[in-house]
Order: C-alpha cells, then sequence, then structure tokens
C-alpha cells in the first residue's frame, strides 16, 4: 500500500487574490486617504484664520485703505493706516489732534447710499482687511475741537484759534491756508470739530455747517485713532503726532 501522501491541489479560494493590479490598486486607496484628510485640514485651516483676521480687525486693529488725497501729507492716497480700536474703549476720549477714523452717518452724510446687502457685506470684509476702499460713510479727519471748545477762523495772522489760543498747524499741507473760510462756533459736548490736513483738499466739518449736525460728529461714532502706517513699506510706522493744542485745553477751562 502506498502511503506517500499525494500532492493535494491547495485551495486558492480562502487565500487573498494576488493578481498584477493588486500593489497599485491598494496604494491608490491609501493615497487617498490622507490627501482627502489634508485638503479638509488645509480648508478648516483656512476657515480659522479667515474668521480669526476678521475678529481682530472688528474689534482690535483694522487696516484702513486711503482713498483721498485730503489727509497730505500725514496720509497719502493708497496707504494703509491701522486704526486703533481700543484708543477710546476704557473711558479714553478722542484728543484734539488725534487722527481718527469715524462713521459720517448724520454729520458729514445725512443719508447712507443703498446698496446690494451681498455686495455691501462682500466689500466691508474686504474694507475691514484694508483690500478695498471704506464704506462711503467712513472718514478720516484731523480732531480740531472737543465738547466746549470755542474753534474760530481765523486770527489776524491767518491760524485758526481754539479757545483763544492760536494753533501753529504744523502738519498742513504744504502752501495751504488753515482756511478759506471763516467760521466761528462752539463744539457741543460728546461731539468733534473735524478738519483734513490738506485744507484745499478736504471736505470736512467746514462744509456741513448749515446741514444738520452742524457738521460736528458724535464721539460715539469714532472708530478708532489712527496710530500706525502699515503700506507700504517704506512708510511703515507711527502716525506722526503733534503738539500743536498744547495749552488749548488749559485755555477752554479758564473760559467755562
Amino acid at each position: 500500500m502506498d502511503t506517500e501522501a499525494e500532492p493535494q491541489e491547495r485551495d486558492r479560494s480562502s487565500e487573498p487574490e494576488t493578481g498584477p493590479e493588486e500593489g497599485p490598486r491598494s496604494s491608490r486607496i491609501r493615497s487617498r486617504i490622507p490627501v482627502s484628510l489634508s485638503w479638509r485640514r488645509t480648508l478648516a485651516l483656512g476657515v480659522f484664520c479667515a474668521v480669526a483676521v476678521l475678529l481682530f480687525s472688528t474689534f482690535v486693529v483694522q487696516p484702513f485703505l486711503i482713498p483721498s488725497h485730503s489727509m497730505e501729507p500725514t496720509l497719502k492716497v493708497g496707504d494703509r493706516v491701522l486704526v486703533n480700536k481700543l484708543a477710546y474703549r476704557f473711558g479714553s476720549v478722542p484728543q484734539r489732534g488725534d487722527v481718527v477714523v469715524f462713521d459720517g452717518t448724520g454729520s458729514f452724510v445725512q443719508e447712507p447710499p443703498e446698496e446690494n446687502p451681498v455686495v455691501g457685506l462682500l466689500h466691508g470684509a474686504a474694507a475691514s482687511l484694508g483690500l478695498a476702499e471704506p464704506a462711503e460713510t467712513d472718514f478720516v479727519k484731523r480732531v480740531v475741537g472737543v465738547g466746549g471748545d470755542r474753534v474760530v477762523c481765523c486770527d489776524r495772522r491767518g491760524r485758526v484759534e481754539v479757545n483763544g489760543r492760536p494753533v501753529d498747524e504744523d502738519y498742513l499741507y504744504a502752501g495751504d491756508a488753515p482756511s478759506r473760510a471763516p467760521f466761528d462756533i462752539v463744539v457741543p459736548d460728546g461731539r468733534l470739530w473735524m478738519m483734513g490736513d490738506h485744507r484745499g483738499k478736504s471736505r470736512d466739518s467746514r462744509d456741513h455747517l448749515g446741514e444738520p449736525g452742524g457738521g460736528m460728529v458724535p464721539v460715539d461714532r469714532v472708530i478708532g485713532r489712527a496710530d500706525w502706517l502699515g503700506w507700504p513699506l517704506g512708510r511703515v510706522g507711527s502716525v506722526p503726532g503733534t503738539r500743536a493744542f498744547d495749552g488749548t485745553a488749559a485755555a477752554g477751562a479758564s473760559r467755562g
């Protein structure tokens, strides 16, 4: 009796198939998973960064594109200033000489222009990042008078007076007169008298004297103080300050 085990054919049904496509196919399946996860992570990170930047711009510091010549030479067309939105949040108030960004609705603009809500939202988002011109109701000017001040133009030497003291405005555009239109106003409490540094190119409080609000900007309409220049690179730094109004507050207090 032949006891040698006869060769038996292996049952291949229980073994994985090893066709010529197995290697490439399995590698393709494995490669799809990390790529998909990578795109999702990248998208999530992008959304998170965008939201973080918008929140920072909304509540802390907002880039603001300068669209006109009205604040030359301090600010030039195309400059991006960084507006400090915390400057007046904790009890501080705008001071004479501050360069501020404000909503001019009710003072410089009586009725905000109508626009498509979607377009307005997209434009607002771009403007908040300094990528588009600001809204038509947003302005940047210099504070010349605060509540209780008497602001007069002009004295015998053509200078603006604040509370009886002449102001030597060293920030004015070369060749500009402090004002070609005379005025004599007292700023109500809680409001501001605003003027551009390029007086010949600036539409400011002087141009709205006969309108509702008299050109005076409510303090609560101030968006923030323009503290820094962020672009172009050759102009990066702090927005220049001024000592032109030193002594005017004391004179104002003595008049009250």
